[in-house]
């Protein structure tokens, strides 16, 4: 498969001496490639194709987080907001 997208490219790249759509064909090609590998809508990570236990596991994770960090930085938060309260008025 990899080789058939690089002998793709490289075809488009040549034609886009002919014609410089081909090389924005080529680029857009690159694009959504690299795009896909490296995080993209077809990765696995919050939002895109994540089994139950996966799921299960970062939802955790960020619970916990959530939890710590709103202990840490609850009285400054209301802190602040009454500074903003009384700012406002």
């Amino acid at each position: 498969m990899i080789v058939l997208f690089v002998i793709l490219v490289v075809a488009l790249f040549g034609f886009g001496f002919l014609h410089p759509l081909w090389w924005a064909a080529a680029a857009v090609l690159i694009f959504v490639a690299v795009h896909r590998g490296r995080g993209g809508a077809g990765s696995r990570g919050p939002g895109g194709n994540l089994d139950y236990h996966d799921y299960r596991a970062y939802r955790d994770r960020q619970e916990r987080w959530d939890r710590r960090y709103r202990r840490q930085h609850q009285a400054r938060w209301r802190r602040q907001d009454r500074r903003d309260e009384l700012h406002h008025r």
